[in-house]
């Protein structure tokens, strides 16, 4: 039984790249990105490590100073100096170019960079921040990732740790260019692969005993209330659980309940039949006991006597066990309908070979074995250390629920992004603990449609349920019209799901990558851009309860930006405090962004290239953006659609089409939206240069122009006149209705409406409103509209 075939990898240097010693070796990988070695025996390790997968990379230009005593290593972007003795904090020294000093740009060998963090292998039992692993990228210039502790891959791509404890140290050193770190990251430890494109949507997790009966019936319910799913997540319940406790815990296993699921292929067609994928959640730490349906052929496979009954032991570095326990254990069902699995391995990182890591074989010949065919593949589970990028999607472990969790999730999501770890998938809500607080689930619904992956979840409690139809019908409203957007941002998602394969750059990004030299873009920590059109401010304190709105710090760069959730527009380089009530949280977009989407606003399961298109557009600026889509395979070539506005003619442009275009619907509806565009005259519409009549449709706030029946090889213009403007905000309306709604005493609304509707310049009326005395918050929400606009 054949494992499956090794990454691919390139991991022996460019002799031209390498500067060696009888006892050190240095390698420059990249301009800003060092290998450091040293050997006493003067061995080194040209295996592909867990981290490093290609050191094969283009040699960049370096000067090299040998003085004798004294070795330097001179890029555009470092100095290396180095004693040619043993590394020590005196003998080899390194300064970076580009930090924000430049005595914080010197690394001495033995010190940990003061980078800006990475991720963490797991969330299991977090109520709030918890300790992050390094990153790299840093605001003095320097990042060390330590891959001494790696174990390495053979040739055939089995594991070997025979050098584990080596000396070897890569030293990134790009200043505040923090994308090009993350480029960097992925030349030498390889690419995010492309997500399939159902991995995007909605998952449902839970974990609790259902039945065929009762796992179909809510599916059907959430159909009923036309919310798309698009991932069935089936807890560990799939299995028997109830065993022999001679024979140890029902926490392994591999054979199906047939109480609950009595014909487990005809219960995965059918969910497959409602456009969902299936995930199987496995503990596979206690191995294969004689119970189970698959033992006597795992016995057979690895030469043992079933008769005897004894138990086959989990052996991470066992080529024959790990062969046969993919191919007995794990294929049989995926024939059945399995399409991936969810390995909630929590049994530490230690196996029978020192420095040889369980999660990190598991995650790494999963992935491999789910690609098989032609597949795009995917894995579902936790963080197994720099390297793990590869082997999406993680499963960030069980959260306490509160509001202390939510507010760590999206530092902790975007951080992630520092090693290139984009995929992350939270407990939507909350694993177990806490207190039901609907609104603390409805804010944690409305990150989760905003984060990588939008995974619903729930622990084993009955009290305990993320759907919903189980919500007071405030909150339910908002969850249910979130969960559709999700479905809605598919053509978006997977846009950027192809361009962070391409450039190593995730989908959720905090925002100092994009504005490494703004300082206000460190003091932000929650905010995130969201692909390359969306700036998401989260939400994740409870509201004030006299105002009835949530607060949240955010800074908007230099310009202008439109809530696309409100259509508020806003004038940008400052630091401000939005304010939302329980229906929205603040999704902003820059003039000239072009975000498209599902057309249809009640999508249905499933996460096909649809029929029917939406491109939100925001005028005051050129923009461009290249829809990206496939047939949802590895072989298959990218369909490419440009979209492009030019702000001084006022034109937007769509297509035409690029690629094996029979990948995508024959005909299609676009929708163009201008959101927030002032009044303008109708717009004129061509498709391949010739006149087409086009159905406008208005609301108070937005223009969107609907053209039916166009092939993906033509060419769609949309005119809406020279240099069209913004609408300014209606500050009267938008005060009135915060007001009304505020649990506040008549006589202090009367007052501060009066201010706001004077006939005076913004400022001297947010002067005249802190004269008032108003309740700080009530101020500030009523001074975020009055002056959202210079």
């Amino acid at each position: 039984m054949p494992l499956p075939e090794a990454l691919p990898s390139r991991p022996v240097a460019d002799p031209r790249a390498v500067v060696q010693g009888a006892t050190y070796r240095f390698t420059v990988l990249t301009d800003g990105l060092v290998r450091m070695e040293h050997s006493a025996d003067g061995r080194f390790e040209d295996r592909a490590s867990t981290f490093a997968l290609n050191r094969e990379l283009p040699v960049p230009k370096f000067r090299v100073v040998d003085s004798g005593s004294h070795l330097e290593i001179l890029t555009s972007r470092f100095h290396l100096t180095y004693d040619k003795g043993s590394f020590t904090t005196s003998g080899l020294q390194v300064s970076a170019l580009g930090g924000i000093t430049h005595h914080a740009s010197d690394w001495r060998y033995g010190q940990v960079p003061d980078d800006l963090g990475g991720t963490a292998r797991t969330l299991d039992e977090a109520d709030g921040a918890i300790p992050l692993e390094p990153g790299v990228v840093s605001r003095t210039g320097l990042a060390l990732v330590d891959d001494g502790g790696s174990f390495c891959f053979e040739a055939d791509g089995w594991v070997a740790a025979d050098s584990v404890g080596r000396t070897d140290l890569y030293l990134f050193t790009y200043g505040l260019d923090h994308e090009d770190a993350l480029r960097a990251l992925r030349d030498v430890s390889g690419p995010t692969p492309v997500l399939p494109r159902y991995a995007l949507g909605t998952w449902w997790s839970r974990y609790h005993r259902y039945t065929t009966d009762t796992y179909l019936a809510l599916v059907e319910r959430f159909r009923q209330e036309e919310v798309p799913l698009s991932v069935s997540v089936i807890d560990m319940d799939w299995h028997l659980v109830d065993i022999d406790p001679a024979l140890g815990s029902g926490w392994t296993g591999y054979t199906w309940d047939r109480e609950l699921f009595p014909d487990p292929p005809a219960f995965l067609a059918a969910l497959h039949e409602r456009g969902l994928r299936v995930t199987l959640n496995v503990h596979p730490a206690d191995g294969v006991r004689r119970h189970e349906e698959a033992y006597p052929a795992m016995a057979e496979a690895l030469g043992c006597d079933a008769a005897e009954g004894l138990p086959i032991s989990f052996d991470v570095t066992d080529p024959d066990f790990m062969a046969a326990y993919l191919e007995v254990l794990h294929h049989p069902l995926e024939e059945q309908g399995v399409d991936f699995w969810w390995l909630d391995w929590q049994s530490g990182p230690h196996s029978r070979v020192t420095g040889v890591d369980p999660l990190w074989v598991l995650n790494h010949l999963h992935y491999l074995d789910d690609g098989r065919d032609g597949r795009r593949p995917l894995t579902f589970s936790r963080y197994a250390g720099p390297g793990s990028h590869r082997y999406p999607v993680g499963f960030s472990g069980d959260t306490v629920i509160s509001w202390a969790s939510l507010a760590f999730q999206p530092f902790f999501t975007a951080t992630a992004a520092n090693i290139g770890y984009g995929w992350w998938s939270h407990d939507v809500g909350g694993h177990f603990f806490g207190t039901r607080d609907d609104e603390l689930t409805t804010r944690w619904v409305q990150l989760g449609v905003f984060s990588p992956v939008t995974r619903l979840h729930s622990g084993a409690d009955a009290f305990i349920s993320k759907a919903p139809w189980d919500f007071p019908a405030a909150a339910r409203e908002v969850m249910v019209e979130h969960l559709r957007l999700r479905h809605r941002l598919l053509p978006y998602l997977h846009t950027m799901n192809h361009r962070a394969a391409a450039e190593g750059l995730p989908l959720v990004q905090p925002m100092y990558h994009r504005w490494p030299h703004a300082q206000e873009a460190y003091r932000v920590p929650n905010q995130t851009t969201f692909g390359t059109q969306l700036v998401v401010a989260p939400i994740t304190e409870p509201a004030d309860r006299r105002t009835l709105l949530a607060a949240t710090r955010a800074w908007l760069p230099a310009g202008t930006w439109v809530d696309v959730m409100t259509d508020l527009v806003y004038d940008g380089d400052r630091e401000v405090v939005l304010h939302r009530d329980l229906t929205t949280i603040p999704v902003l977009a820059p003039a000239g962004a072009l975000v498209p989407l599902d057309g249809e606003t009640r999508p249905g399961n499933g996460t096909a290239n649809p029929d029917h298109l939406e491109v939100l557009v925001v005028v005051g600026a050129d923009g461009s953006l290249e829809l990206l889509e496939d047939d949802d395979t590895t072989t298959g070539e990218l369909v490419r659609t440009p979209l492009t506005y030019d702000q001084a003619t006022g034109r937007l442009t769509v297509g035409p089409a690029t690629g094996p275009l029979d990948a995508v619907p024959a005909r299609r509806t676009w929708t163009l939206t201008f959101v927030a565009l002032d009044d303008a005259a109708t717009p004129a519409v061509m498709v391949d240069d010739v006149a087409r009549d086009a159905v406008v449709r208005r609301t108070a706030t937005r223009t969107s122009v609907v053209v039916e029946d166009v092939a993906p090889s033509s060419t769609v213009s949309v005119d809406l006149g020279a240099a069209p403007a913004l609408r300014p905000n209606d500050v009267h309306d938008r005060v009135f209705r915060l007001l009304d709604r505020a649990q506040v005493e008549h006589v202090v609304k009367n007052r501060a409406y009066a201010v706001v509707t004077a006939d005076q310049p913004a400022a001297l009326r947010a002067s005249r409103l802190q004269a008032l005395d108003l309740e700080p918050a009530l101020l500030a929400a009523v001074g975020e509209v009055l002056l959202a606009r210079a």
